[in-house]
């Protein structure tokens, strides 16, 4: 009787032990591919359709919950810091301090990159860290110096919050809460948020030569001439559309000496001694709403950023064979070439904004 007591006891534990890690599993493992309207984001001239992986497809139940989530401060341990923190639709959805400021005030080595556009980038943050937008969402919430909380935390204190469930239902279908649910939405908002259609746009794609200056125009011809600017090695333009990035990495010379190096960039992720202090090639559409420049935000003007270029760059072992000295070009020319940039200031796509506070009210209210 007592072997079968303890033969009993010993079933029952381990089946609700298997209940429990079948449990934590499933919860882990639920669904999170969109389950509402499937919409299409408008391309706007200028730019290639916008790709999205086969597994979060825009919805836009996922996009108006990301936008709810992109502006939440509870993302953070203290609530105080959103993703709208740091990239301000304000300022080109980045951030006009040279690095921003997290938790506590806590700050990093890196100034904030602009989400607009971002959609086109083969891989996010200066380093390249993170493959795709629903990756580079989870990073800041567990950054020591940003959002300073946790996955698990996150999740939790959105369960807490009666406002999203029916939000993520409507978004993702029954369930709980995950992380990848929340990046998810996040990612699909951020896909929206494109911009183009600028003066330049308008002119060289459009053939609306009314559109920009003649200063722009003649600022356009010095960007692309490889025996004068050059810039068009890594600020791609192709026939149909113009991302102004190559989506590579590159050793400018920005924080890098022959005797030292301040932040290694794309080598703490390749460990290839090539990529030393090498740093993504940033998009130039609406760079005039996002200063300051480079990935240590030292350069406060486009005039400050093309001296540099202008000099050269600072020599180090790992300097860009492309880079080199434009000390020959003339003051108009180096004029044309800022008012070329300044021509890339595309239109802001709508309903990417904070939700207005009635709305907002409602959607707490749950009406």
């Amino acid at each position: 009787m007592n072997t079968r007591r303890i033969l009993s006891s010993v079933l029952l534990l381990f089946t609700i032990v298997v209940l429990l890690l079948w449990y934590a599993r499933s919860d882990r493992q639920v669904s999170a591919r969109p389950v509402g309207q499937s919409i299409v984001i408008p391309t706007p001239l200028g730019l290639p359709p916008v790709p999205f992986p086969a597994d979060n497809p825009p919805t836009a139940e996922t996009v108006a919950l990301g936008r709810q989530l992109y502006y939440d401060t509870s993302l953070s341990a203290d609530n105080t810091i959103a993703c709208s923190t740091c990239h301000d639709p304000a300022f080109g959805f980045s951030d006009p301090k040279p690095v921003s400021e997290g938790v506590l005030k806590r700050t990093g080595t890196r100034n904030s990159p602009t989400v607009l556009n971002s959609v086109y980038f083969s891989s996010q943050f200066w380093d390249g860290r993170a493959a795709s937008l629903e990756q580079q969402a989870e990073g800041p919430m567990q950054n020591p110096v940003e959002m300073a909380h946790s996955l698990r935390g996150v999740e939790q204190k959105l369960t807490q919050n009666p406002r999203y469930a029916e939000e993520f239902r409507k978004a993702f279908g029954n369930g709980p809460i995950t992380i990848q649910r929340v990046v998810n939405a996040i990612a699909a908002f951020e896909r929206t948020v494109v911009s183009g259609n600028s003066p330049f746009d308008r002119w060289y794609y459009g053939k609306d030569e009314k559109a920009v200056s003649d200063s722009v125009k003649r600022g356009f011809e010095v960007f692309r001439d490889p025996h004068k600017g050059n810039c068009q090695t890594c600020h791609t333009v192709n026939e149909n559309y113009a991302l102004f990035t190559d989506n590579k990495f590159h050793n400018i010379g920005v924080g890098a000496t022959e005797d030292s190096v301040k932040d290694r960039g794309r080598f703490d992720v390749t460990k290839d001694p090539a990529d030393t202090a090498s740093f993504k090639t940033p998009t130039l559409r609406n760079v005039a709403l996002t200063a300051p420049y480079f990935h240590d935000g030292s350069r406060k003007t486009l005039k400050e950023v093309l001296d540099f270029y202008i000099g050269g760059g600072n020599s180090n072992p790992h300097l860009d064979k492309e880079v080199h000295a434009l000390d020959f070009l003339t003051a108009q020319e180096r004029a044309d070439l800022i008012a070329f940039m300044e021509s890339l200031t595309g239109e802001m796509p709508k309903d990417v904004g904070p939700l207005p506070q009635h709305e907002l009210t409602a959607t707490q209210s749950g009406k």
